[in-house]
């Protein structure tokens, strides 16, 4: 039942709420701006005014200004990701997922204005009221998430479901804020390290050597400062997403000491799994301090001096003191375990190596057995080979992984995944650890597949290494005996790892597919069925939008039809006959022959039946998108096609913007156009376009709205479609239209 203003808590009276609301969702644009646009129709129902921030992977859009926070009289957050809360400081903040905003928009109103104010301290990432009381614990986030990302990916760490409205849990958002913060030194520092080995490199007895005072030993140099920042960042970066600014320096100092082995008397560190660990420990450390009742004249003091010189103080010593000594005894054991090995079977030696070298790269383990063949490299460089094979695995694995199947990926990812590659030709293996920080459980298991593969290729083979170094690199030097089976080893490593990758993160997905069906079940009022893999099917099986599927039941109570998130949910029980439409000839460029009407409601205000097209000649994505570029030019609303061209395909270049169920939508926010406007086009045999759930773009969609109109525009816009393609029937109405003014009638369905 619709919850009217006068109803809501406070009694607030209708007309007189200024609302705040921010939206977002991990991957992706339809969850995001379909709980947007329905909280907005809900507020403007229930006769209050409302302002809505959208938050999406290539930026916020419609952003809240200091005015409107000040006038607000409550906020939303409905998201499935981090949001900064520091600006809502005593505004009531309601804290929900991103699919309550979609379902529930009444609701959430109504609990808005009764919910506790923020008083700017955050507590494993959820806001805190004046008192310092936590919120209520039906707002409280549930187990960690499966990503991004985008990340995501596509995303999702090892860390399972998603609790209550979808919100991911502390764990999952804090590991993925670390990672994404540590990738920019990953990169900065690997590949100014592989620029200098390039090009400065000299090969010695004692490995590749840069010349001291030379300008490449300076590029190296800075490059070995962003790799020593890498680990210490994560950390820190961890903790901050926990229990915010005073577990910053906490998380760092931690970090650093996890990494450098020589303070607790370890030649090996503990690497980027001891940062995780350090990172987890301030964060929970500096949120337990903060519980400690002080008198009123210490608080001021409390978050810049008092926690972080407690908390910094307190982890350094557990980690010297209590895990140091564990992990220098790992090394030390390590090291005499495999020093008994070298008389056994080289293939069972290269596999061994090989799992050490890919676990942690750059941990205990890792060092254990790299500084074991490095010690033995005069005498047995046969070990050394099989460790040289492994150790540029993990990173050329994960790197080709983001090149085999991109839409498992999110546009940052894949930048990581090309940077990955280029390091693990150097030998760095340092390059994986982004993708092994995100999804351990992924990740980990198919680097130790690929090292184990690599190791034992190499050994029996009878590979040499005459450097303490590995890689591709090392071959290229000269440094390398047997060199082609050195580069098949790395080769079938390198396969094993990616395909691996790909096998798991693709199972991930199909987990999550599983669980949406699960709330998506049902017989919809149109006598469409929604079911799980291996369900019955009649005709064709096509999948749902990906990131908004709408159910197939109708509420017994209510009678609505409700909606179910999901990233990727596949219809399984569609009935689709009818014919694919032919292809029409590629629409010709012409002069602006009828505008959009001024008047026309809906979607009609931004298509016409000149920006619509029965066929597409184009059979790439890039392709498609110029000649929907021309398409929309017809309209007279574009000033510059070749500009929207660029526009809409840098926009493809951060994220495929197909949606599944054979749907695409191609956007762009640029000056090219003079007004906002839409085209339509079909494709007979489908384009690849990079869709979560495989299918090729048949029902393809371009957007384009000028810069000023990039809030509320874009945002109405894309959540008018995004609703009207959950229904199966009205994409099925859109394939049979047999000519332009057919589909402008299918069109004008939408609002």
């Amino acid at each position: 039942m619709t919850t009217s203003s006068a109803d809501a808590p406070g009694g607030a009276a209708a007309g007189g709420l200024r609302l705040l609301a921010v939206t977002a969702c991990p991957t992706g644009i339809a969850h995001t701006y379909m709980a947007a646009e329905n909280l907005t129709r809900a507020a403007e129902a229930l006769g209050h005014r409302i302002k809505v921030e959208t938050q999406v992977a290539i930026g916020a859009e419609n952003v809240l200004s200091d005015n409107d926070v000040s006038s607000a009289d409550a906020v939303i957050i409905a998201a499935d990701k981090d949001v900064d809360r520091s600006r809502f400081v005593g505004k009531p903040v309601l804290v929900v997922g991103v699919s309550e905003g979609i379902h529930r928009p009444e609701e959430l109103i109504a609990r808005a204005l009764s919910a506790p104010v923020h008083g700017g301290e955050e507590v494993g990432g959820r806001a805190r009221d004046r008192a310092g009381a936590g919120r209520d614990a039906a707002h409280a986030p549930g187990a960690p998430g499966g990503p991004s990302v985008a990340g995501v990916p596509a995303g999702g760490g090892s860390a399972g479901g998603a609790g209550r409205g979808g919100e991911r849990s502390v764990t999952y958002k804090a590991l993925m804020n670390g990672v994404s913060y540590m990738i920019p030194f990953v990169v900065v520092g690997g590949l100014l390290i592989a620029a200098s080995l390039a090009l400065g490199g000299e090969t010695t007895p004692e490995g590749i050597v840069i010349p001291d005072g030379s300008f490449w030993k300076a590029v190296n140099d800075i490059g070995t400062v962003g790799f020593e920042l890498m680990i210490p960042i994560l950390a820190g970066y961890i903790a901050y997403a926990i229990a915010d600014r005073p577990a910053l320096a906490p998380g760092m100092v931690g970090g650093w000491i996890a990494a450098h082995g020589e303070l607790y008397d370890s030649e090996a560190g503990a690497g980027f799994i001891g940062a995780i660990v350090a990172g987890f420990l301030a964060g929970y450390l500096v949120l337990w301090i903060k519980r400690v009742r002080v008198p009123r004249f210490v608080q001021p003091i409390m978050p810049v001096i008092v926690i972080p010189i407690l908390a910094t103080t307190a982890l350094g010593l557990f980690f010297v003191h209590v895990l140091g000594n564990p992990i220098a005894w790992v090394f030390e054991h390590l090291t005499d375990w495999l020093g008994e090995l070298t008389g056994t079977s080289a293939a069972l030696l290269g596999v061994i190596l090989g799992l050490m070298i890919s676990f942690d790269m750059g941990g205990p383990v890792n060092k254990t057995a790299f500084l074991f063949g490095a010690g033995l490299v005069a005498e047995n460089p046969e070990i050394m080979g099989m460790c040289a094979a492994a150790i540029p695995v993990p990173p050329l694995g994960q790197g080709l992984a983001t090149l085999i199947r991109r839409r498992l990926y999110d546009g940052q990812e894949r930048e990581t995944g090309l940077a990955a590659l280029f390091m693990g030709f150097f030998g760095i293996t340092e390059g994986a650890i982004p993708f092994a920080a995100a999804r351990p459980a992924r990740v980990i298991p198919a680097n130790l597949l690929g090292g184990a593969a690599a190791g034992a290729v190499a050994g029996l083979a009878t590979v040499t290494d005459a450097v303490p170094h590995g890689g591709p690199i090392v071959a290229a030097f000269g440094a390398v005996g047997g060199t082609p089976m050195f580069l098949v080893a790395v080769a079938i490593g390198t396969l094993v790892t990616a395909l691996t990758t790909v096998a798991l993160l693709s199972l991930e997905a199909g987990e999550r597919v599983t669980g949406a069906l699960g709330v998506a079940g049902g017989a919809s009022m149109t006598g469409v069925a929604y079911a799980g893999r291996g369900g019955p099917a009649a005709g064709r099986t096509t999948g749902a939008p990906a990131e908004a599927v709408r159910t197939a039941g109708a509420s017994a109570e209510t009678g609505r039809t409700t909606e179910a998130p999901a990233e990727a949910v596949r219809t399984g029980s569609e009935s689709v006959s009818a014919p694919e439409p032919a292809a029409a000839p590629a629409p010709v460029p012409a002069p602006a022959s009828a505008p959009v009407e001024a008047g026309a409601a809906g979607l009609a205000r931004y298509v016409s039946r000149d920006s619509v097209a029965g066929g597409l000649v184009a059979t790439d994505r890039d392709g498609a998108i110029r000649e929907l570029a021309a398409l929309v030019a017809r309209s007279g609303r574009v000033a510059d096609v070749a500009a929207l061209e660029r526009a809409a395909l840098e926009r493809e270049e951060q994220g495929s913007t197909g949606l599944g169920a054979e749907i695409a939508v191609p956007h762009a926010k640029t000056d090219a156009v003079t007004a906002p406007v839409v085209g339509f086009a079909r494709s007979a045999e489908g384009i690849e376009w990079g869709s979560l759930d495989g299918t090729r773009a048949r029902l393809i969609f371009m957007i384009a709205v000028p810069e000023a109109a990039a809030g509320d525009e874009h945002l109405r816009i894309l959540a008018r479609l995004a609703r009207a393609l959950t229904d199966a029937g009205f994409r099925a109405r859109l394939r049979d239209a047999p000519d332009p003014a057919a589909i402008m009638e299918v069109l004008a369905e939408i609002p």
